[in-house]
């Protein structure tokens, strides 16, 4: 699902005795007005005819900016701060890479981000949507269920923007659960025993806020089994929701807002807990469909529910889950280009379709193939505005019937946008 990065400075002794945000550099004269903030975390900046992007910047500010031949500047102070400007939860908010928005009030990030997706939708997809934009969010802090450690020299922690400097972590993480920070805290012990692998380079924790899984993201070395049972982690994670309980195995994809997983389930596919509410009909097909999180569900009130998945073990999942839950899945272990390129339905042949690609979005083959199936209505459960506005505009007999910002990831820039469409 995935957290984005800025431009920082790597003199981190010096910036923890300055103002949070504010580069260490001697400031050049003159100061900048900031125009907007845009997507990717920065804000829009003109310079003597330049656009040139800065971070952790608010709309209507004056600053000074470190700018190089790069249109990423450094900012170096604020000198007219926003009136809306508040101080960030963590202490680490401009060292570590994850958050971009701290400085920023959370109503004030949700009303900025409908602004950053109308603005995508307008500039790359040309598409003018006057409609109101809903927004469904959560707890802006204590969210993650999921999140991926670097391993340097016996520390623990994130990576700097746009850069390998590590930013070890000596407490907890302000945006993740405390069952995370609690395996964190527990890994950061298990990083002083000489047992500790010393050639893994990155971890990743998801939890239910019960078990802990613990995944080897990059390592020199396969990692011995003793390893996991020393971490206590859990081979295979069971989350509930409400559309069901979910098995998640250690390279399945599960979203990782979680107190949002319903909302999104719902908003996507109308499920509120109940087999009467949201689409039906005699067919569905869930395209990057994952552990299932919208098959099964869909199987309560579909004749027939097709799921495409490329990940094998994310498939194996999804089978079981249908299973478990007492629903028939057909599901198909196939990359979605692939299936849709080859299997034979007939215009029509479905009701509904949702999709939940990568953040590449659908591009243009599954969008040509979509366009030829023409089912009355289709959702695109989207990560990134821009590929989504790209696929909308590439769906041409498709218009938008409804969107609606999940702000699954609060103090970053990342979105996601559920987009109902219906035929023309």
């Amino acid at each position: 699902m995935r957290i984005g990065e800025t431009s920082i400075v790597n003199d981190t002794q010096d910036q923890e005795r300055r103002p949070q945000g504010v580069v260490n550099e001697q400031a050049p004269q003159g100061a900048v007005n900031v125009e907007k903030w845009v997507y990717g975390g920065e804000s829009l900046v003109r310079v003597d005819g330049r656009v040139v992007f800065a971070p952790y910047l608010l709309p209507g500010e004056t600053a000074r900016l470190k700018i190089g031949k790069d249109v990423h500047a450094e900012l170096i102070d604020v000198v007219t701060p926003s009136d809306a400007r508040v101080d960030p939860p963590c202490r680490l908010f401009a060292r570590c890479g994850g958050c971009h928005y701290q400085h920023a009030p959370y109503e004030f990030q949700l009303a900025q981000k409908v602004e950053i997706l109308r603005e995508q939708l307008r500039r790359v997809g040309k598409i003018e949507y006057a409609g109101e934009i809903a927004t469904i969010s959560g707890p802006p802090l204590g969210y993650r269920n999921r999140a991926q450690f670097h391993v340097q020299d016996g520390r623990i922690g994130y990576l700097e923007a746009r850069s390998h400097t590590l930013v070890p972590l000596s407490g907890e993480c302000p945006v993740a659960s405390p069952k995370l920070n609690e395996a964190l805290a527990s890994l950061r012990e298990k990083l002083r025993d000489p047992q500790f692998p010393r050639f893994v380079s990155s971890i990743e924790l998801f939890t239910n806020e019960t078990d802990v899984q613990v995944n080897i993201v990059e390592s020199e070395k396969r990692v011995a089994r003793w390893f996991f049972d020393w971490v206590g982690s859990t081979e295979i994670l069971d989350y509930q929701t409400a559309g069901g309980m979910f098995r998640v195995g250690g390279r399945s994809f599960f979203q990782v807002n979680r107190f949002l997983i319903d909302k999104l389930i719902e908003a996507a596919i109308g499920v509120s807990g109940d087999a009467e509410s949201g689409v039906s009909g005699g067919s569905a097909l869930d395209l990057y469909a994952g552990v299932g999180l919208f098959s099964v569900p869909l199987a309560k009130r579909f004749g027939e529910v097709v799921a495409v998945e490329a990940n094998q073990g994310a498939s194996r999942d999804l089978e079981f889950n249908a299973e478990r839950a007492g629903v028939a899945v057909k599901v198909e272990h196939a990359r979605v280009e692939d299936f849709l390129a080859t299997a034979h339905h007939n215009p029509g042949e479905f009701d509904f379709i949702v999709a939940d690609p990568p953040r590449a979005g659908l591009g243009k083959s599954v969008t040509r193939r979509l366009a030829e199936l023409a089912a009355p209505k289709m959702v695109i459960v989207s990560c990134d505005p821009a590929t989504l506005a790209r696929d909308v505009a590439m769906l041409g007999d498709y218009e938008i019937e409804k969107l609606t910002l999940v702000d699954l990831f609060p103090q970053t820039y990342h979105m996601e946008t559920v987009a109902e469409l219906r035929r023309r």
